[in-house]
């Protein structure tokens, strides 16, 4: 590829976003729970499963498909998770016109978890390649892209369900998703190698450097740094996942909202999470990811001790707020700072390592706000529980800061006695 054949970045971001805003219309789930749970005669919580198995199946695919991501490369990547998410979706619409719930978790659950996975990933290795300058950025609006997804298509859902019934709105936005994805997937490919930008020099400038290595994702597992990453993001997740669930009964019991009321808050954290994926992602480039993720855990253990204590609603709303953009921005910053981290050889597949700590924390998270809250009955108790991880983490990313100044500091020292 010379340059004059150069594809235009921006665009392989686009598409990137294509990809993701596809497939994050798992988020809007909560839409099809009571429509599909009265075609299939069951609770809500049955239907619920083929979410969970769902997101299982991202996580899994994510962690051991990684290294085939990276080998075949975004096209051949992306064109797969295109063809198992849309199958997946089309699927669920043969088990709903079947009647068939073992077939919708399959359908759903498995094969479209499968395309989930790639789907996530994919990209991600290939924007931060084009994107050296500018790799939260980069990443962040794909990422994006996955967080407004459920705004987009929620209510696309809703009035698909209301006017051509529950099958028919499976095939019409399985096709939809197919279409997207796949076509999305023909522009997206790697940069030339060593591919710089017009007018970047690594290295200028106090926080962007070079990566710190440039390593396969076995080598990643022998670092220190890779365990420092896993737990960061675990607690965060866990911590922002547990808030989110229980967002809605929250704001009843605090600011005694109407149910009616905390759903139009639950709409409200989707735009506040898909803005923080974008606006800490570009920071990043800037603060440097270190210290990003630094400043999310300092804020949120204050806001967690806090949250309990606050009667005033709109000081509470912008604490929860600013909350569930650290929450959004953890996800979107993540890619970037493994590749300062680790290079980009492997980047795909160190990336799907990281996010096994997403599929153990969407369960974790619930699970000890719900023991916490049920067993004390106080929202002080609960969410100070949370604070106490968030300390854990703080103690975690001054780590990893630590670490991080020592390599660049053994990089410079290199560089400087080969100067010479």
């Amino acid at each position: 590829m010379n340059a004059n054949k150069l594809k235009n970045r921006w665009l392989i971001a686009a598409s990137a976003v294509g990809i993701h805003i596809s497939i994050g219309s798992v988020y809007a789930y909560s839409v099809m729970t009571n429509p599909v749970k009265e075609i299939f005669d069951v609770d809500g919580s049955v239907i619920k499963w083929a979410f969970k198995i769902a997101i299982l199946l991202l996580g899994l695919s994510a962690a051991f498909l990684g290294r085939w991501v990276e080998k075949v490369g975004p096209k051949i990547s992306g064109t797969t998770a295109g063809i198992f998410y849309g199958i997946g979706i089309l699927g669920s619409g043969l088990a709903v016109q079947l009647e068939s719930l073992i077939l919708f978790y399959l359908c759903y659950g498995v094969i479209g978890g499968i395309g989930l996975g790639l789907g996530y990933i994919t990209p991600v290795s290939t924007l931060v390649k084009w994107f050296p300058d500018r790799r939260g950025l980069a990443t962040g609006m794909a990422i994006m892209g996955f967080g407004f997804a459920a705004l987009i298509f929620g209510p696309v859902m809703q009035s698909l369900f209301d006017s051509v019934g529950v099958s028919n709105t499976f095939y019409i936005l399985g096709a939809i998703y197919t279409v997207l994805i796949l076509s999305s997937a023909r522009y997206i490919e790697r940069p030339p190698e060593n591919y710089m930008p017009a007018g970047y020099n690594p290295g200028e400038g106090k926080t962007l450097k070079t990566d710190m290595a440039n390593i396969d994702a076995n080598a990643s597992l022998k670092t220190t740094r890779f365990y420092y990453i896993w737990i960061m993001i675990f607690i965060n997740i866990a911590c922002g996942i547990a808030i989110i669930s229980a967002a809605s009964p929250m704001m009843q019991e605090k600011l005694n909202y109407t149910p009616m009321e905390a759903a139009a808050i639950v709409g409200l954290i989707g735009v506040f999470n898909g803005l923080g994926r974008i606006m800490w992602s570009s920071l990043s480039d800037y603060l440097g990811r270190a210290n990003t993720y630094i400043l999310f855990f300092v804020f949120q253990i204050l806001a967690f001790y806090l949250l309990p204590k606050i009667s005033m609603e709109i000081t509470f709303l912008i604490i929860l707020f600013t909350v569930i953009t650290m929450y959004g921005g953890g996800f979107a910053t993540l890619p970037a700072f493994l590749g300062d981290l680790f290079g980009t050889k492997q980047l795909g597949a160190i990336h799907g390592m990281v996010l096994t700590a997403w599929g153990l924390a969407g369960v974790v998270g619930p699970t000890i706000y719900d023991v916490v809250k049920n067993a004390t009955g106080s929202l002080d108790a609960t969410l100070g529980v949370f604070a106490g991880l968030f300390v854990v983490a703080l103690i975690i990313s001054l780590l990893m800061k630590r670490l991080v100044l020592k390599a660049y500091k053994g990089i410079e020292e290199r560089n400087l006695k080969l100067a010479y």
